[in-house]
């Protein structure tokens, strides 16, 4: 059977034919799956496990109706659902994850993140990501009322969508360097993550005699991006159409 990633979905009640597609997803793909791998942003916004909105609800028992079944599956944070905690993934019966995770995946070392500490251009942003990442702060923050934290949380995205109309589409994706870099430091025959919306299957060049490669993720507002692992393969779905690419064993 194979193993699925998805990421980018971001999840709100503004979207319900989002919602009903990740539903149709986790019922027909993801239950005939080894496993599934949310690599981040599942949720527009996470504003703590205490969320009882009927999205949290709904995502909640389609993840832990799979895991019942015996499908494992993995959450990585992305960079608007970094808030999701123990609690909620107990709930669901998934595991967490670090945000750069080394996996084994049919016999390939295969490193997994969200993506966004690939965007080191991004200098405002990465800025902003270090102060989210503080503990101190996600504490202070889940202790105030739920009402309060979802009215920080909508200034916040209003905020974000403000600031990425102004920046250039070269500063929001992934620094080549920075990809080179993870390369040097994990051993590994690919990467896969999201965050960018640019679904793609890269080749970065060979190193010990095997070329490596670099697996983006898309969203699911305008892609619908699924990424399918097989033993002898990857296939990547965005935009109906289909990128596929052999593994050498």
């Amino acid at each position: 059977m194979p193993t699925y990633f998805i990421s980018d979905l971001h999840l709100s009640e503004d979207r319900p034919d989002i919602i009903r597609a990740f539903l149709d997803f986790m019922q027909q793909q993801a239950s005939q799956a080894d496993a599934l791998y949310i690599l981040g942003d599942l949720f527009e916004f996470w504003i703590g496990d205490d969320d009882k909105t009927a999205v949290a609800k709904q995502v909640e028992q389609a993840i832990k109706i799979l895991t019942d079944s015996g499908v494992a599956c993995y959450f990585i944070h992305g960079n608007r659902d970094f808030m999701v905690g123990k609690a909620y993934a107990k709930r669901c019966g998934m595991q967490l994850l670090e945000e750069e995770e080394l996996v084994e995946l049919y016999g390939k070392k295969v490193l997994i993140l969200h993506g966004d500490t690939l965007c080191t251009d991004d200098v405002g942003y990465q800025e902003y990501r270090a102060v989210t990442q503080k503990r101190w702060l996600r504490k202070l923050f889940l202790l105030l009322p739920l009402f309060v934290r979802q009215r920080i949380a909508n200034k916040i995205r209003s905020k974000s969508k403000q600031a990425n109309t102004s920046k250039s589409l070269g500063i929001m994706d992934v620094n080549q360097q920075a990809v080179e870099q993870r390369f040097a430091d994990y051993p590994i025959d690919y990467m896969i993550h999201g965050h960018t919306h640019r679904p793609k299957i890269h080749s970065l060049g060979q190193a010990q005699g095997q070329t490596k490669y670099r697996v983006v993720l898309g969203d699911w507002y305008q892609q619908m991006s699924v990424l399918k692992i097989e033993p002898d393969g990857l296939s990547l779905s965005a935009n109906h159409q289909l990128e596929k690419l052999e593994l050498a064993q």
